[in-house]
């Protein structure tokens, strides 16, 4: 009797030991190292590590987000073209995305999310 619980606790842990822990996709982690670029106020690299995470596997969700944070880094740069064209992308991947309330209420890029989005 032991010997079959033993044998049954052996066996569950060794499947719980095979279960590798979820891996961020290359997509993820270059959209995470952009958004540290961006964070870090290093806007060439931004716009290269977002740009380049669009390439790749990221879900709807993380491309709405590399397109804000491409939006932002455009309208800081005085690119407000750009900006609106990558606020636009968001809302074509995702059209209920919202800025936060602080982003929305940030005095570069807020009214200008807010145009886009009423359009």
């Amino acid at each position: 009797m032991k010997r079959y619980g033993l044998t049954i606790i052996l066996t569950v842990l060794a499947g719980c030991a095979s279960v590798a822990p979820h891996a961020e996709s290359k997509g993820a982690k270059m959209l995470n190292e952009g958004i540290k670029s961006f964070d870090d106020g290093r806007y060439s690299d931004t716009i290269t590590e977002l740009q380049g995470a669009l390439d790749t596997d990221l879900t709807d969700q993380e491309k709405a987000s590399a397109h804000k944070f491409l939006a932002f880094t455009y309208c800081i740069s005085d690119r407000e073209k750009l900006c609106r064209e990558e606020f636009r992308k968001a809302l074509a991947v995702d059209p209920g995305f919202k800025l936060t309330p602080a982003e929305a209420g940030h005095p570069i890029w807020g009214a200008v999310f807010d145009s886009i989005k009423r359009n």
